[in-house]
């Protein structure tokens, strides 16, 4: 009996990953009050407001309370010297994967345990590199839901972790196998592939069921498939709107992979939540997106990436995959830039697993080159981001109640933004990871 409850604790943490995601930071947090002394203070940057001279009270995980001067006894972290804002939110990574000569041949040689094993590395690298919060969409949902409950639990370092436990894609489409012999397909498919708007429903279904805490689709070709099949639309109208339906009625939000114009704007038209890439957004997609409320997730930095892999000289990319790199890559800047003037919400995300974890930062100065304010691509890490996942009254921000999430640099980001390239400290939850 002992036995099926636990299994049945197992199988609910699963199901609901609210419950593995439940306010963290409080595992593994010093139980009594440390006090942070910070120079400069970018408590919440929807303000934009700095403080000097100010003490963060730490209890538990959480922010107790911000007093004026330096006070306290004890426990006491100095950053007096130092920039201190609240910890970086990435809302699009790949955390157990990362591109490579060898990304081709890992396909058939790793296991789900070896995936998790080489996601703890790079949670580890994520975090010490300043982001407390990420999202992974679309690594293999077993390896990804044990990170995320092993990090919750406080049995490894890494960032909050939000999954969609895989993705929702089409068959033959950018999520599905490409580049294999077809017998191979049936090994090595995961079970978010599917056609048609019932079956397209089931999917959505499982990945709840896998422990999605968000829904990750396909909507459009992409680059890094090794497919000719272009970068437009994949799913038909139905598909969509059987997929936004599902999620919404399961308690999900559903955020799709889009690069083509049509696909972006069928999947805001079918109810979509939020745009991960855009290359080819129009008119018609910012006006949409301003109506719904919907956000973008730029991943400049992908795009820098792929674009400078396919044109140098040491290109590990397939023809098929070079050829969509040189294609879309150069024109995400131009595209966040049209976004950003048409007043649509960004959220930060980088795609890293497409470039190497720990250089997620490089994607604040992409962000500046497109329009962007040094506070304004900070907002799209803190607030932004934070509220795009409904998480704004956890993270995103310094205040009372909020997580213990913060960091330090030594100049300001907010006159040269690259500063957050090199973040000096890390806490997470009340826990210093990098001093």
């Amino acid at each position: 009996m002992k036995r099926f409850w636990m299994a049945m604790a197992a199988a609910a943490m699963a199901a609901f990953p609210a419950l593995a995601q439940a306010p963290q930071g409080t595992t593994g947090a010093p139980s009594g009050l440390t006090y942070v002394h910070a120079g400069r203070l970018l408590a919440d940057p929807a303000t934009g407001r700095v403080s000097e001279n100010q003490t963060l009270v730490i209890e538990n995980g959480r922010v107790r309370e911000i007093r004026d001067g330096f006070v306290g006894q004890g426990d006491v972290i100095d950053l007096s010297d130092r920039f201190v804002l609240p910890g970086l939110i990435d809302s699009h990574v790949h955390i157990t994967s990362q591109q490579g000569p060898n990304s081709r041949i890992e396909r058939f040689t790793r296991s789900a345990a070896d995936s998790a094993m080489q996601g703890a590395a790079y949670a580890r690298v994520t975090l010490e590199a300043g982001f407390t919060t990420v999202a992974d969409l679309g690594g293999m949902s077993e390896a990804v839901v044990a990170l995320r409950n092993g990090i919750a639990a406080g049995h490894i370092p890494g960032p909050r972790l939000l999954v969609s436990a895989g993705g929702v894609t089409p068959h033959g489409g950018h999520g599905d196998v490409s580049g294999v012999r077809e017998d191979l397909v049936p090994h090595l498919r995961s079970g978010g592939v599917c056609s048609g708007a019932d079956d397209c429903r089931r999917a959505v279904r499982e990945r709840v069921l896998a422990g999605a805490d968000i829904i990750k689709i396909t909507a459009t070709g992409g680059v890094l498939s090794d497919t000719a099949a272009g970068l437009g639309q994949q799913f038909s109208n139905a598909e969509l709107e059987a997929i936004v339906e599902t999620a919404h009625f399961m308690g999900r939000t559903v955020t799709a992979h889009a690069h083509g114009t049509d696909g972006i704007n069928s999947f805001l038209a079918a109810g979509g939540d939020s745009i991960e890439h855009g290359t080819y957004l129009d008119a018609d997609s910012i006006r949409m997106m301003r109506s719904g409320g919907a956000w973008l997730v730029p991943t400049l930095l992908a795009g820098d990436f792929v674009a400078r892999v396919a044109s140098g000289p040491d290109n590990f990319l397939t023809p098929n995959q070079t050829a969509k790199a040189l294609e879309a890559g150069p024109l995400m800047l131009d595209m966040a830039r049209r976004a950003h003037e048409g007043g649509v919400r960004i959220a930060f995300g980088t795609d890293s697993g497409v470039s190497a974890h720990g250089d997620n930062a490089r994607e604040f100065a992409l962000l500046v080159r497109a329009g962007l304010t040094p506070l304004e691509a900070i907002q799209a890490a803190t607030v932004n981001a934070a509220e795009h996942f409904r998480l704004q009254d956890q993270i995103g921000r310094l205040a009372p109640g909020m997580a213990a999430d913060l960091i330090a640099v030594e100049g300001d980001p907010l006159t040269d933004v690259t500063e957050l390239e090199r973040v000096a400290f890390v806490m997470k939850g009340g826990v210093t990871y990098l001093d």
